[in-house]
């Protein structure tokens, strides 16, 4: 793995934790000599990890839509910063980027990325890692839900498991090393079978 892509929150949120996943797992990729590619954000945890993955002299690129500029304060200080036209540009240019996904805590942009990156994974458009840092049980209700939709059989339960979770970022990157992807033939019932 040369590049992981974190997705994670334009906010810190309310737990001094969120902030200590970022900058632990910033270290890790650091030391591992693997790349961050990101939203490119200086707010939020999306400037934590940027400023813990440059403090360790790690590569820290950065991918930002033209409206987002502003908004989301544009990191100055990166090994690189792409500006991009559109959302859409953004996701296909971080995944363009990078051998594998993390989500971090974060609200609605953080789930649209890592359940798109998902979705490319079940439908066969990319067979890279996607994993889930699980901070403090932040994502607990999320995966009550994946595991009810698999058990009411709207998700496969191969595909459930294409979301590979943590609690701890070092733990979370070795079965990222380790994932092996499924031979995944078909995602949705033909003529009810």
């Amino acid at each position: 793995m040369k590049r992981i892509c974190v997705f994670c929150g334009s906010n810190r949120g309310n737990l001094p934790s969120y902030e200590e996943a970022a900058r632990s797992l910033a270290k890790i990729l650091a030391r591992q000599k693997i790349g961050l590619v990101f939203g490119g954000g200086q707010v939020g945890l999306m400037g934590v990890i940027a400023d813990a993955m440059l403090a360790e002299q790690g590569e820290a690129l950065g991918v930002i839509p033209k409206a987002l500029f502003k908004k989301e304060v544009a990191h100055g200080g990166l090994t690189r910063l792409y500006e991009v036209d559109s959302m859409h540009e953004r996701k296909q240019l971080m995944y363009d980027l990078s051998d594998g996904f993390i989500a971090l805590p974060g609200g609605w942009g953080t789930l649209d990325e890592l359940c798109e990156i998902v979705t490319w994974s079940q439908l066969g458009i990319h067979q890279k890692p996607c994993g889930l840092l699980n901070v403090e049980g932040y994502f607990d209700s999320l995966l009550e839900f994946l595991d009810g939709c698999t058990r009411k059989e709207f998700i496969r339960r191969e595909h459930r498991n294409l979301l590979l979770v943590d609690e701890a970022p070092e733990a979370l990157l070795k079965k990222m090393k380790s994932y092996r992807p499924p031979e995944l033939q078909k995602w949705i019932e033909e003529n009810g079978a």
